[in-house]
């Protein structure tokens, strides 16, 4: 039952499917008698889930809503987009549309094709598909945040941050596919709840990897089994594939939110001190996995209308994880109480506590470019909006508290305050 299995590089990876889906079912026994279930019913569940989802991968059934064919007019307005997609302003949930569901995959096959990494690593383009097609379908649609269109989103925002020239001058082929796998499987498998939540259920992904970066973990394990599976890196050397895979899991692992102090405080170090040099692989490694830090909680320096579906996506995803906490008698996570922790609230101190601190440090390395006071404007911008709806909800309830409102010129002169 164990659901890892041993490449000859030596890295442990995951077996596709071998995430079970949560089973809420179970977690109806935790208030009887202290386990999610009994260990048969687990393994009964883990085995079939195994085998039903990686066996028809296996044998190269795929589902089919991936391969539908496009109406012209639609392939028209992809390829348009596809020819903008450095631009900040790229309209992600418009180009999922466009591609009937399948951004990942488009976007990673144009991006690889426009950095000539298809050349230069003398890649099969089908089998190349196959491998982004896997990594699209391990994506949960039914997450309202973690799914693909998020990884997509995080790919693009990657490849603008690959192109600022402080950062591009440097890179190497090597690095800039490293930055795109990267980005397009940092939350594959994701269950739609949080670490904590696996913990405190006794899933077994936490007892795997000891509570530690639980998700990441198994977000870098499952890529290396598709990579494996696929035989997409097959004909490179094995050093390089090692290479490979210990990278991708160095980056994937940096994602883990519980370690954005460590990675704040040491790019503070260095560009304090100004000891970067990205001649050296190790600095320039570092900064990539600053780059998808930055790429993975950019939402907040999107333009207002992609950046509030972003906010309202993951908020949702956030109280469905607490419904289903209270529902089965466990203590709410935070920011998971929709009755407490409003999407206003929730955002900005995620905008001020995680989201300004990376990107004022991210635009002093790049040296104030046009997209890095692009990104900190939106940012500025968005958290003004959230600030002026969150008094309007104040607002509001004190006026059913006290049968009151606020005049229309107490509102416009807060908002006029809070207009940076």
């Amino acid at each position: 039952g164990d659901a890892r299995v041993r490449g000859q590089t030596g890295v442990l990876s995951e077996r596709r499917g071998s995430y079970p889906f949560i089973d809420f079912r179970l977690l109806n026994n935790t208030t009887l008698s202290g386990e999610i279930g009994t260990k048969k019913k687990v393994k009964r569940l883990l085995s079939f889930q195994r085998y039903f989802h990686a066996s028809r991968l296996l044998r190269g059934i795929v589902p089919q809503a991936s391969l539908y064919l496009l109406d012209e007019d639609y392939l028209g307005q992809a390829r348009h987009m596809l020819s903008k997609v450095g631009m900040w302003d790229f309209d992600i949930f418009l180009f999922d549309r466009l591609t009937n569901g399948n951004s990942l995959v488009t976007l990673l096959c144009h991006l690889f094709n426009v950095h000539g990494l298809i050349h230069h690593f003398q890649l099969d383009m089908v089998t190349l598909h196959r491998f982004l097609v896997m990594v699209q379908e391990d994506y949960h649609s039914q997450n309202p945040y973690h799914n693909a269109v998020h990884a997509a989103d995080v790919t693009q925002a990657m490849h603008c941050y690959l192109r600022e020239p402080k950062l591009a001058n440097f890179l190497t082929p090597s690095d800039i596919m490293l930055g795109l796998l990267a980005a397009a499987a940092h939350d594959v498998d994701h269950p739609g709840v949080n670490q904590p939540f696996l913990i405190k259920t006794k899933h077994h992904l936490a007892s795997l990897y000891q509570n530690v970066s639980v998700l990441e973990n198994h977000h870098w394990r499952s890529t290396i089994g598709m990579l494996r599976e696929s035989r997409l890196l097959a004909h490179l050397p094995k050093e390089v594939t090692q290479d490979i895979e210990q990278q991708l899991g160095s980056l994937i692992l940096a994602t883990d939110i519980n370690r954005q102090n460590e990675f704040l405080i040491r790019l503070k170090s260095h560009l304090d001190n100004q000891d970067l040099r990205l001649e050296d692989a190790q600095d320039r490694h570092f900064m990539l996995q600053i780059a998808l830090k930055c790429a993975d909680i950019c939402n907040p320096c999107r333009l207002w209308d992609l950046s509030k579906q972003w906010s309202e996506r993951v908020c949702e995803e956030f109280y469905r994880q607490g419904d289903l906490e209270q529902k089965f008698e466990l203590e709410i996570s935070p920011l998971c109480n929709q009755q407490k922790d409003t999407i206003p609230s929730i955002q900005i101190g995620f905008m001020t506590y995680i989201v300004e601190p990376l990107f004022e440090r991210w635009a002093q390395f790049t040296g104030d470019t046009p997209l890095s006071e692009n990104m900190l404007n939106h940012l500025r911008r968005n958290k003004a909006k959230w600030r002026s709806l969150l008094h309007k909800q104040h607002s509001s309830s004190r006026s059913n508290d006290h049968s009151g409102q606020v005049t229309g010129s107490q509102e416009q002169t807060l908002n006029e305050e809070e207009i940076p």
